[in-house]
């Protein structure tokens, strides 16, 4: 559903699904144009106008927040090339950042501003957004994705999983296992609070030879990681060919792509595949949605995974699997999020 910390304040998100990906073109010169639209928040807010920027835009969602700055003054160990200058001048909002190519910028702009009043009214009472002041300005280029690369290290998350850049050599300690990402197809990346809780929960409750199957895949890394931890096969879904194309590509750069299977699909299509463990990393409202549907491909004893759950959403979403039979036997939170674990 991020990376965190591209800058001081920066923290790079889940590059994830564009619903007009097929428009995506170069200009003639060869660089991309993008709008780059801003919205100020609030750090509570933060991740949920980043989650509804995730819907219109492959390239890239970024979240400045003061707040980072402040925690990371005591860490000696963390270094910084330079410094957001609104976050100099004292600026307190959190800003949220998406880019847009040019092309389609208007169309999805519209839409994020839809989506954004719906969530003001949701939201009423509960939490606050901020001003949601917004700003446009056009870029060239794909620089970003270079300072991206500069900045981003492998990832330790739980006691095993290493996500590495495929363009940085890393050695595994005894025990670790390398999940390698391509920059250019990531649609999650393992450092976003969601991801990285299934990723741990994926540590405690997979055992050798299970089969996994993960709903809404995106980049492929709980399939890939749960592979690379032991299982005997991963079955992939995603319902945007883009995510479907960056999960094959990076099975076939981990070297699992012979004991994985990727496919388009609304959910599971295929009936006849079951697995031991299951993963869905999406949102609260969907998760409910298809609690029907989800279980069904889970063996007898078999551990379900959820997660992309914030606090106003969870006891709907653990009435809702319990109400199917499911019973809830861990409860994680990393940030504004929430991950589930239930045991069929």
């Amino acid at each position: 559903m991020s990376f965190k910390k591209l800058t001081n304040p920066v923290k790079m998100s889940t590059i994830l699904k564009n619903k007009n990906a097929a428009d995506l073109s170069p200009a003639k010169d060869g660089r991309m144009k993008f709008i780059e639209f801003t919205v100020h928040t609030t750090t509570e807010g933060s991740e949920l106008i980043a989650d509804i920027f995730w819907n219109y835009t492959n390239y890239g969602v970024t979240v400045c927040d003061v707040n980072d700055i402040i925690a990371l003054q005591s860490d000696k160990r963390t270094f910084w090339d330079y410094m957001d200058d609104d976050l100099i001048k004292g600026q307190s909002d959190v800003l949220v950042k998406c880019f847009l190519p040019l092309d389609i910028a208007d169309e999805n702009i519209r839409s994020i501003l839809a989506d954004i009043e719906l969530l003001k009214e949701r939201s009423a009472g509960i939490f606050s957004l901020g001003t949601l002041e917004t700003s446009r300005r056009e870029i060239e280029g794909d620089d970003w994705i270079d300072v991206w690369k500069k900045h981003f290290r492998p990832l330790h998350i739980g006691g095993r999983v290493v996500i590495c850049p495929e363009w940085i050599a890393y050695e595994p300690k005894d025990g670790e296992v390398i999940v390698k990402l391509d920059s250019n197809m990531a649609f999650g990346t393992g450092e976003h609070e969601t991801t990285s809780m299934c990723l741990e929960l994926l540590q405690e409750y997979l055992k050798e030879g299970d089969t996994v199957i993960d709903v809404g895949c995106g980049s492929g890394i709980l399939g890939i990681a749960a592979l690379k931890l032991g299982a005997k096969f991963a079955y992939m879904t995603d319902i945007d060919y883009v995510a479907v194309k960056s999960a094959t590509h990076n099975s076939e750069l981990n070297g699992v792509a012979d004991r994985a299977k990727i496919d388009l699909s609304d959910l599971l299509e295929n009936a006849d595949v079951r697995g031991e463990v299951m993963t869905a990393n999406i949102t609260a409202d969907i998760l409910c949605r298809l609690c029907d549907s989800i279980p069904k491909n889970l063996k007898e004893g078999g551990t379900l995974i959820l997660s992309g759950i914030i606090e106003p959403k969870l006891e709907q979403v653990i009435r809702a699997y319990e109400a199917v039979g499911l019973t809830k036997i861990r409860q994680i939170r990393k940030g504004e999020w929430f991950a589930l674990a239930f045991k069929k």
